[in-house]
């Protein structure tokens, strides 16, 4: 049960088809994978993933440093694990690059805990269920044309979606933005939610304006309709607008966190796995979040997102964006709209060795 090895490589997995996202050009996704090895053969595997090149070296070798001070410790004891991870880089934290480079090894650790133990990492969580309901949020992007975005929308449905997230925050008035959302309903049909995702990118008057066209229009959510700092701006828009206001994958801590719950400035929360540091404080906040009455969603990664969802009360939706699909042997399975936790030990991920020997950078 003790960690001999760590071993942390930066990967460089091609796209099938580049696009354009926050107005950049997207042709890779880049990992940061990390894999820890006990005295007893156990390895666990934890990543992190992004569609851009940017500091992800950097991460890399944060981790690896970091890395370095897991061998000796069990890996039934990640707290401790984590807390001493931190305290080892306290002082470029918390947050930033520290969480976003403890974030593999933690979730590392935790995988070979369930796998040491025999129990998925669903379970071993908590245990609350097995499934959820999913989104679809790749491929639409407001680099797309309306009819692209809608013939996007429509492929997911059709593939068993109840429910897809637009990207929206680059017209110049709310009744285009209005425009691209029921375009999309006339292609997917009445019954499918669509979500919105704003990317932060509108002002507080620009956010109330489009926010009423945009609910007119009938979308289900929305989501980082200002910046996140903006908690007063938020708080606004959920006293105003009836439809649900969504938001938190930009912060990084708890106390973070506890602003924006106390504020009561969204409906639900969403955590980036990533940013949050791993899986160790993502079951905090999700406990803080349940303590407030509010749900909470996983950002992107939902492969391990679906753990983590399904062990807590308030997990509420998965965000299926595969980005790592290319990785593994294969994703999670997809049932009626549900994703299924895998029943294997740990994480239930295998990697796909070769893959990975031939994007390694």
């Amino acid at each position: 049960m003790k960690i001999t090895q760590v071993a942390v490589d930066v990967l460089r997995v091609p796209v099938d088809r580049p696009y354009v996202a926050g107005g950049r050009t997207v042709d890779a996704n880049w990992h940061v994978l990390a894999r820890i090895t006990t005295s007893d053969g156990v390895q666990g595997i934890g990543y992190v993933v992004y569609p851009r090149p940017d500091l992800m070296t950097t991460i890399g070798q944060a981790a690896r440093e970091l890395g370095e001070h897991l061998v000796g410790m069990s890996v039934l004891e990640p707290e401790a694990a984590w807390n001493k991870l931190a305290r080892r880089g306290d002082w470029v934290g918390p947050g930033g690059l520290l969480h976003v480079a403890l974030a593999p090894l933690d979730i590392a650790v935790w995988d070979a805990a369930g796998k040491t133990l025999g129990q998925p990492l669903h379970r071993l969580l908590g245990g609350y269920r097995d499934r959820l309901p999913c989104y679809a949020s790749d491929g639409m992007w407001y680099s797309l044309s309306p009819d692209e975005l809608a013939a996007t929308a429509r492929r997911h449905v059709d593939n068993g979606f109840g429910a897809v997230k637009l990207r929206l925050g680059k017209e110049p008035a709310p009744e285009l933005e209005a425009r691209r959302v029921r375009t999309v309903r006339e292609a997917v049909g009445p019954h499918a939610r669509i979500m919105v995702d704003a990317t932060e990118s509108w002002s507080l008057n620009q956010a109330r304006r489009t926010g009423r066209a945009l609910q007119e229009a009938g979308i289900a959510w929305l989501e980082d309709p200002v910046h996140h700092l903006d908690v007063a701006g938020l708080a606004a828009l959920r006293r105003e607008l009836e439809v649900p206001i969504t938001g938190g994958e930009h912060l990084y801590h708890l106390d973070a966190f506890r602003t924006l719950l106390e504020a009561r400035a969204v409906d639900v929360v969403i955590l980036d796995l990533a940013r949050v540091g791993g899986i160790t404080p993502w079951r905090k906040i999700a406990a803080v979040a349940e303590s407030h009455r509010v749900p909470v969603c996983g950002h992107v990664v939902p492969e391990i997102q679906i753990h983590l969802l399904c062990a807590v009360p308030n997990g509420h939706l998965v965000e299926y964006v595969p980005r790592s699909q290319g990785i593994l042997e294969s994703m999670p399975r997809l049932e009626n709209g549900e994703l299924v936790a895998p029943q294997a030990p740990g994480l239930g991920l295998e990697l796909n060795e070769a893959t990975v020997r031939r994007y390694t950078v």
